[in-house]
């Protein structure tokens, strides 16, 4: 389950999945540690550190599945390797940036809240949207890929190989020759202006 390549809408709706399932985790951590009020109400510092820790933890877990889903679409679409761990790691580092807004925002003080956690952000949704329009390989197996829908049913046996076959028989033409000189200038129409 967690080594199979990954389609173009499967990684998205993967993706959708953890991103809903991380801000539910994100919320829960707060009110399980000291809840929204004593979130606002209280002081930068050691009084949120529980708080910061706990979303810290859940935050790196995700970003070990959305590595996870991320090299499993790479890899179906032979994606580029630095595009790969630039996501991850990118994403690590806003985990724990997140972590550390959390700990020492000022709530009422809009000059508190860092800016540059939103260019990474959206640099990290950049690479996101590379590794999920990479195309496939040529090689890839489409009903591994496709498994998720049944648009008219799996072929039958026969059917494969007989296109398979069909595929491999047909004959091979070269490309035409190309002509020397300088190519002829295009015109408007057969004859040119």
């Amino acid at each position: 389950m967690f080594t199979s390549n990954i389609g173009r809408l499967r990684f998205f709706l993967y993706s959708l999945g953890l991103a809903v399932a991380e801000a539910v985790v994100i919320v829960v951590c707060i009110v399980g540690t000291i809840g929204f009020e004593g979130l606002i109400n209280s002081a930068p510092g050691p009084a949120r550190q529980g708080m910061a820790g706990a979303v810290l933890i859940a935050s790196l877990i995700f970003v070990a599945l959305r590595g996870n889903f991320a090299s499993r679409r790479s890899r179906d679409a032979n994606g580029r390797r630095w595009i790969l761990w630039a996501y991850i790691a990118l994403s690590a580092v806003y985990a724990l940036l997140q972590a550390g807004v959390l700990l020492v925002v000022k709530f009422g003080d809009p000059e508190s809240i860092p800016g540059g956690l939103n260019l990474l952000a959206l640099s990290i949704f950049g690479l996101w949207c590379t590794i999920l329009w990479a195309k496939p390989v040529a090689g890839s197996n489409i009903d591994e890929l496709t498994d998720v829908f049944d648009f008219d049913g799996p072929l039958p046996a026969p059917a494969r190989t007989a296109r398979a076959a069909a595929a491999a028989a047909a004959p091979r033409v070269p490309p035409a020759p190309q002509p020397f000189g300088r190519p002829r200038p295009a015109g408007f129409g057969k004859r040119g202006i």
